[in-house]
């Protein structure tokens, strides 16, 4: 369970990293620029503790799934983006991924990840 709150908190911070990226506007901004990759330093430095008890494979696909669908709706509330039903529909798929990943991982009663 230590695992998943530590996705969690990966997630939250690389979100908020890749709304400083688009703040910073191509680094031309330097507070946000530094703070870019301060949040992207804290998101891959939690996600590794995170690894410890859950696989790559679960981790990353939700991290990068979450990830993707949390910086979609930081763009539409906070940037005023569009997003067009085919958008929204990627986004499930995505969503629906995760959930599979998970279902899976269940599945095989895999409770911890591998080490080497």
């Amino acid at each position: 369970m230590r695992g998943y709150l530590y996705l969690f908190l990966s997630i939250i911070f690389e979100v908020i990293a890749t709304t400083f990226l688009k703040l910073s506007e191509g680094f031309t901004f330097l507070i946000p620029s530094i703070l870019l990759i301060l949040f992207y330093g804290l998101s891959f430095a939690v996600f590794v503790f995170s690894l410890k008890t859950i696989s790559l494979s679960v981790g990353y696909s939700v991290w990068a799934g979450l990830g993707t669908a949390g910086a979609a709706l930081v763009g539409l509330f906070m940037f005023n983006e569009l997003m067009s039903g085919l958008n929204v529909a990627g986004l499930v798929i995505i969503i629906a991924g995760v959930v599979i990943m998970n279902m899976n991982r269940k599945e095989q009663g895999e409770g911890r990840a591998h080490s080497t």
